[in-house]
């Protein structure tokens, strides 16, 4: 059986009462839409499929396409029985969904939910009348509560008869046109469509030009037969796109009517409409919503910190306990530098995803999700986006990985990919630490003006530099990637409702888990890989390095020291030092951006090992900074200026210089085609930039 529904109808609540722990998540197969489904508890025998929410079978989205495809058995076999979720204080919009599924010809039950919230509204509804005129049964329900659990569940595992289809008057004149295409539609090679679906699909076809699309290649006499009967009908002033939805509600306006009683007077405001008169008011609007968002960055960005400090701890520990207990030699270090450090790249950023997803359950639950859309479209809409973009972009400050994750509250394919592509650039908390060295170390500790720090207006800076980049490269993207219309921006409020932790516990629990299996498979091996390319070849002669690089700290460091530069990617460094040198850095500071793929913090730990400081260095290590203040090349000009580092800090602005990044880019996009031109355009820009800093500095006599 499949669940069906607009959004914001207790879907998920009932799913969840159905199946118990039964649960799991994977994609629909050739698409990255996660397909939820379960076992009916007590009967495992009843797989259970939660389709996304929407508002209609016509494929203007995604989630629209698939729920339509599975229902018609497309994807899967067709559903034994499909239960419809109704709103119960929305009952005219939900209904038209209802009917469509019904038109399918497969057995369908309405589960009337929320009907305590109809009643506090003042309505009462006449279920028997309602299921006497729709031909299904109806379940009235409180999900929250489990109420009328048990009637939904027999009639579950005793499905009924197909409905009666088609109850709802069409135009006879559009109607007319219908057998003609049912005919060409039989010649169409897959997929194939009988029955009632028929019917449906070539109305479909002919008010949708989505639809007719799909049927380009499979039935170009179909397509042909379309063009002719939208030819007639446009000649003849008809209306034809709007003569489903028309059909539709003067069938099922009268019968709300009917079934429906008022006993309170209309044109009293809700509740949910009063706090909404200051929620989304012009002013007060945005200030609250700032507001809310300072509480979800704080937490995402600082809240956090404890957790992933603890995590990288217990990484670090266990590496030095495995490495007390093994021999050394290339065993313990790929097991500790490879297998242990790998995992841990994927744990620690489970706090950040946690706290990131459990206040999005918290905002979705009670219904201001909707409200931040809302809000945020007219700012967000100029440089080609929607207002629910505003919350997977700010997550990014964080971290780009729960701000990508984020991005499936996006309704639109279009705004989807355009803000996965643009989260990078806003400077996430991994950047931090590579900020604050540079920072502290070559940016005076004066003041502009006697009030403003240099040091606090260059990382001000920072920040500034890679949002107004986010801005830009979404319009970029809009302008000339993606052209095609992002579509009419529909935005339901729901009623405001109080949230239930443990749905969104459990949500953010199943979040969580699909980013530490799936995007951690990537992470892992890519960790592996750059242990493997910074360990070998090892060096030929141990101490070489030491009289190079000048002051050795102490001798693990050296060897560590020697071993990079030896190594693939002391090679690679080397190697790339003629592209990089003029951005201003040699072979060392190129060898890091490398192992930076990493993480972007790992470039503070390989410039540690490369000037024999150690890998444990971080941003606040006076030794490190020293070190890099005195290098010089051999004709004794410093290795590192202020324009140096400058141009060090604008690249990692706006370059992607984060293996997880791509690799839950991957995941959410379903093909490296747009990690990689994310790394592409990203790097690219990056480099520009750069180069534009530190030439354009020494001509202005800056060194």
């Amino acid at each position: 059986m499949v669940l069906a529904g607009n959004p914001n109808v207790g879907k998920t609540t009932v799913f969840n009462l159905l199946t118990g722990q039964n649960q799991r998540i994977a994609n629909y197969p050739g698409v990255t839409v996660e397909r939820k489904s379960g076992r009916l508890a007590s009967h495992a025998h009843v797989e259970i499929i939660d389709l996304p929410g929407t508002y209609s079978l016509a494929p203007k989205s995604v989630d629209e396409r698939i729920a339509f495809d599975m229902l018609v058995g497309r994807l899967e076999r067709a559903p034994d029985v499909v239960v419809c979720i109704v709103d119960a204080s929305n009952l005219e919009r939900n209904l038209f969904l209802a009917t469509q599924v019904m038109d399918l010809g497969v057995p369908v039950v309405i589960a009337l939910n929320m009907i305590d919230a109809a009643e506090q509204a003042g309505e009462t509804i006449d279920v028997a009348a309602l299921s006497e005129a729709l031909g299904v049964p109806v379940v009235p329900m409180v999900a929250r509560s489990g109420q009328g659990l048990s009637e939904l569940r027999t009639h579950i595992l005793n499905p009924p008869a197909p409905p009666p289809a088609w109850q709802w008057p069409l135009m006879p004149v559009v109607e007319a046109r219908l057998p003609t295409l049912e005919d060409a539609l039989d010649q169409a090679a897959q997929p194939v469509v009988t029955g009632p679906q028929r019917r449906m699909e070539a109305l479909r076809a002919l008010c949708e030009d989505a639809v007719l699309a799909q049927w380009e290649a499979q039935a170009p006499g179909f397509v042909e037969a379309v063009g002719a009967a939208r030819q007639h009908l446009e000649s003849r002033n008809v209306a034809y796109r709007h003569a489903e939805v028309a059909g539709r509600y003067q069938w099922i306006n009268p019968l709300v009517h009917r079934v429906k009683k008022r006993h309170q007077p209309t044109g009293i405001a809700s509740l949910s409409d009063r706090v909404d008169a200051v929620a989304t008011h012009r002013v007060f609007g945005p200030l609250i919503f700032a507001a809310l968002l300072g509480v979800v960055f704080q937490a995402v960005f600082a809240w956090a910190v404890p957790a992933m400090d603890l995590i990288e701890t217990g990484v670090g520990a266990l590496g030095g306990a495995v490495r007390t207990l093994l021999s050394p030699g290339w065993a313990a270090n790929l097991l500790v530098d490879g297998v242990i450090v790998g995992v841990g790249n994927v744990v620690v950023f489970l706090p950040q995803i946690l706290l990131l997803f459990f206040f999005l359950g918290l905002m979705e639950d009670t219904g201001y999700m909707a409200r931040t859309a809302f809000i945020m479209d007219k700012i967000m809409k100029r440089v080609g986006l929607s207002g629910r973009s505003v919350l997977p972009l700010l997550s990014s400050f964080a971290c780009a990985i729960p701000g990508i994750m984020a991005a499936r509250t996006l309704e639109s394919e279009r705004d989807r990919l355009i803000t996965i592509m643009v989260a990078p650039l806003m400077s996430c908390s991994a950047r931090l630490p590579v900020y604050t060295l540079f920072i502290a170390a070559f940016i005076p500790a004066g003041k502009l003006f006697g009030v403003v720090g240099y040091q606090g207006l260059a990382m001000f800076s920072m920040y500034l530099m890679g949002t107004v980049m986010a801005v830009v490269a979404a319009w970029v993207l809009k302008r000339f990637v993606f052209k095609r219309s992002g579509g009419y921006f529909v935005m339901e409020l729901p009623p405001y409702r109080r949230p239930r932790l443990t749905q969104v516990l459990r949500r953010m629990m199943q979040r969580s888990q699909i980013f530490a299996v799936r995007a951690g498979k990537i992470i892992f091996a890519c960790s592996v890989v750059l242990w493997f390319l910074s360990s070998y070849p090892r060096p030929s002669t141990p101490g070489a390095l030491q009289a190079a690089e000048g002051a050795v700290i102490d001798s693990t460091a050296a060897a560590q020291a020697a071993d990079i530069r030896s190594s693939f990617i002391g090679l690679m460094g080397r190697a790339l030092e003629p592209v990089m040198s003029p951005l201003g850095f040699d072979w060392k500071m190129s060898a890091g951006i490398v192992t930076a793929f990493a993480a972007r913090e790992v470039i503070i730990s390989t410039l540690g090992i490369i000037y024999s400081v150690g890998a444990e260095a971080d941003e606040t290590s006076l030794a490190l900074r020293d070190q890099l203040k005195a290098d010089r090349y051999p004709d004794g000009r410093p290795v590192f200026t202020p324009l140096v580092a400058l141009s060090l800090l604008v690249f990692f602005v706006f370059a992607l210089q984060c293996m997880s990044t791509l690799a839950i880019a991957r995941r959410e996009t379903g093909t490296w085609r747009w990690p990689a031109v994310m790394w592409l355009y990203m790097t690219g820009l990056a480099y520009v930039a750069s180069l534009a800093v530190y030439q354009g500095g020494r001509l202005l006599g800056f060194a």
